[in-house]
């Protein structure tokens, strides 16, 4: 999470395929839901480009911080070119 891009997004499916678990989604919106402020945890909506429902504060609120970061949603709180600001970790992060 650290390193997304703040102008991008990604899907808890994404994030727990980059830890190696592609089928543990649930368990990375678990840790979503309780993890640490400083990572943006508010810039991880589900597979299809809608905001999460057990957001912490609710789906408005999750809608307030990403207009922040200067991501829309539509009134159905889909994000608005979802796949053209879904983070490629693949394409942005280099291996040292």
């Amino acid at each position: 999470m650290r390193y997304l891009p703040d102008d991008q997004i990604t899907t808890y499916g994404d994030l727990a395929a980059m830890a190696g678990k592609p089928f543990a989604a649930r368990i990375v919106g678990n840790i979503a839901h309780g993890g640490p402020d400083y990572l943006p945890w508010h810039r991880l909506v589900n597979a299809r480009g809608y905001l999460a429902v057990g957001f912490p504060g609710g789906q408005d609120i999750q809608r307030q911080l990403l207009e922040q970061d200067g991501i829309f949603c539509d009134e159905f709180y889909h994000v608005i070119n979802f796949s053209n600001i879904r983070w490629n970790p693949v394409i942005t992060i280099k291996p040292h």
